[in-house]
């Protein structure tokens, strides 16, 4: 285990003589951090992907104008303050004197330059801006967005949108976001150049990345890293054994087979609380055929009947005990508690766990000895997915279904079911809403699929409800609490009638470390290395 880690990071180290620019020198009063996680980054570009890890990682190197201090509360990044000269204008003064890590000044031309690349081209990231009409430069320190109506929430959305560098994207062609979903590749795939408090050294594709600290940030820095290296270590087993070994500090992704040993392990320690992400199942609710079924001529995922047959015939309670070890909460909402909108009614589950009813459920539909389907999971991306996927496949296999899992590295599975080909039949998902309020989730998992307007971006199956979307479409836009709360509600309730998704449960963020780390462990599974401290 050694040897390979050692040897992948010597390996790396030959790379970086290529970067473009040099990397931060070594603090002297610093200290090496490594840590690992069983799936890789996948790309280096802020707007590759709208997922967790990516989004976490690179906003190490990339800052947006707000961002979400240790409590997850709006704080100041690259714009200092905030207004709204109009009910309709959302107006944002830049910092001054930010540089970034190749030395070129920040200013109002590179937000304008963000918005449009995050907005158009393969970035999936655009959903944030659904309600942004567009951006005008005041001047070099002063940007303003218009929305289409009044969004209270507006600069909650701003908070994964790492500002670029427009010089920089042009002079190496990278002016359009590559898209993943179709193996796309550019210059800012592998390489990076922002204004956070960590620079990029040298990247190795599934393998390592090593970041420094930067010299020259805005910000006062807390951490004491000298360098960050981090590993992707996709096998369990390996991954622990390189903690338990001393050739990592950190893992960000902790089994939980592997919990007890580790907390009981002297020098380590864990760290855990509930995550903001709910892990859901979905359906085609959209062909008039299934692409991986074995009915043909019509889509079974049509019939109200046989998704609640599927929503009754898994058993949330066993998830829980025997795949999640008890890590998990199970619920029936597609939004957690902490989360903006949430009430406890929205947790209770729809319908009971009754195979038997699941069986009546299919006959009644007209599938008596049920049908055979696909079922797409990832197996390096949520806690114990593939264990997760399994155990759904023998449950659903109780009620006469034959589910085939099809499970796929995260690289694969997001190119496979999401936007824009969405191809798949049945799927599992995770989802944290950014902005930590309700509307995140209608508009990008529940409204009708719109992809001119961004919404539904992430709504993989279809599903569509007008009175939902009129609904949500009221979320956005009204100031009042207490009438904002009951077109949430409503709209929830809607969903859950509709059994349009099948949410499993709230995820547990587990954290294993050397006892001498120090680390803030936030509720929307961010990992900030500018919170890290090494004693």
């Amino acid at each position: 285990m050694k040897s390979k880690l050692l040897a992948a990071a010597l390996a790396g180290l030959v790379a970086a003589a290529s970067l473009p620019f040099a990397a931060a020198p070594v603090a002297a009063q610093g200290k090496p951090f490594k840590w690992a996680n069983d799936g890789d980054v996948n790309s280096m570009d802020p707007y590759a992907r709208n997922e967790t890890f990516l989004l976490t990682f690179t906003q190490n190197i990339y800052e947006p104008l707000v961002r979400r201090d240790a409590n997850l509360k709006l704080e100041a990044a690259l714009a200092t303050e905030w207004s709204q000269p109009s009910p309709e204008v959302w107006r944002f003064r830049l910092r001054q004197g930010v540089r970034f890590h190749d030395g070129t000044p920040f200013t109002a031309d590179d937000v304008v330059f963000s918005y449009t690349r995050v907005t158009t081209g393969g970035s999936n990231l655009k959903g944030n801006f659904v309600s942004a009409k567009g951006i005008r430069k005041i001047d070099d320190f002063t940007v303003e967005f218009d929305t289409n109506g009044v969004d209270p929430i507006f600069p909650d959305q701003l908070t994964t949108w790492g500002i670029m560098s427009k010089a920089w994207a042009e002079k190496n062609n990278a002016v359009v976001a590559a898209d993943l979903t179709k193996n796309e590749e550019s210059f800012a795939t592998r390489n990076a150049n922002g204004t956070g408090p960590f620079i990029l050294r040298l990247r190795e594709t599934d393998v390592s990345t090593v970041l420094v600290p930067n010299p020259n940030w805005w910000d006062k820095a807390t951490h004491n890293i000298s360098e960050a290296t981090f590993f992707r270590i996709g096998n369990d087993a390996t991954r622990i054994a390189a903690l338990l070994s001393g050739e990592v500090d950190f893992v960000y992704t902790v089994p939980p087979q592997d919990q007890p040993r580790l907390a009981a392990t002297p020098g380590l320690k864990l760290v855990q609380g509930p995550e903001l992400r709910i892990i859901y199942l979905s359906f085609d609710q959209l062909r008039a055929e299934l692409t991986e079924s074995s009915v043909k001529g019509t889509n079974p995922f049509k019939d109200k009947r046989v998704r609640q047959a599927f929503y009754q015939a898994i058993d949330v309670e066993a998830i829980k005990s025997r795949v999640m070890r008890n890590q998990s909460v199970p619920t029936g909402s597609l939004i957690a508690p902490g989360v903006n909108g949430f009430t406890p009614e929205m947790a209770r589950r729809a319908a009971p766990y009754d195979p038997d009813a699941a069986r009546r459920l299919l006959a009644e539909a007209g599938y008596p000895n049920g049908f055979e389907v696909t079922l797409d999971c990832s197996n390096d991306r949520y806690v114990n997915d593939e264990a997760i996927c399994t155990a759904i496949v023998a449950m659903l296999a109780r009620a006469g279904m034959k589910v085939n899992l099809n499970a796929q590295t995260r690289a694969r599975f997001f190119a496979k079911i999401n936007t824009p080909v969405f191809n798949t039949s049945f799927y599992m998902l995770g989802w944290t809403p950014s902005t930590y309020d309700a509307h995140n989730v209608l508009i990008s998992l529940v409204h009708s699929r719109d992809m001119a307007r961004s919404r539904g971006l992430f709504n993989n199956g279809g599903y569509s409800n007008a009175e939902v979307d009129r609904l949500t479409d009221l979320v956005a836009s009204e100031s009042d609490k207490a009438k904002r709360q009951e077109y949430i509600s409503r709209a929830f309730k809607l969903l859950a009638d509709d059994f349009g998704y099948i949410p499993l449960h709230q995820q547990t963020i587990v954290w294993a470390m050397k006892q001498n780390i120090d680390v803030v462990q936030m509720a929307d599974n961010y990992f900030p290395l500018r919170l890290v401290n090494i004693k």
